[in-house]
């Protein structure tokens, strides 16, 4: 089964709890399993723009960045194909972004059997 973990790091204001380091071995033990689908870290917060769609369907509104303050920032994503949710839950919790107020959400992959 596929899920999808979602890596929500501290805001920039946080301290790190983890270094890069951590996370070049968390990749290769992840990799190495052979469970990664797609894996991708994302550029900076502050190069998002936030587009919203108005009632006619037209693009009525873009911001730079997010739209809200928040405590955490979306700061990259794998795909894994892991037997259950606990494998998938297991592999999160070793995640370096889910140190030092950092989380990861575990999302399943929908699957409409197409």
């Amino acid at each position: 089964m596929k899920y999808m973990m979602l890596i929500n790091a501290a805001s920039a204001d946080a301290a790190s709890q983890c270094t890069v380091e951590d996370w070049m071995v968390y990749d290769k033990q992840i990799t190495e399993a052979g469970i990664v689908v797609a894996s991708e870290s994302l550029a900076d917060l502050t190069t998002a723009t936030t587009v919203r769609v108005g009632p006619a369907g037209d693009r009525s509104i873009t911001t730079d960045g997010p739209f809200a303050e928040t405590r955490e920032v979306l700061g990259g994503f794998y795909v894994i194909d892991v037997p259950d949710l606990d494998v998938a839950l297991d592999w999160a919790a070793r995640c370096p972004g889910a140190r030092g107020g950092g989380s990861v959400v575990v999302r399943p992959i929908a699957d409409f059997g197409v």
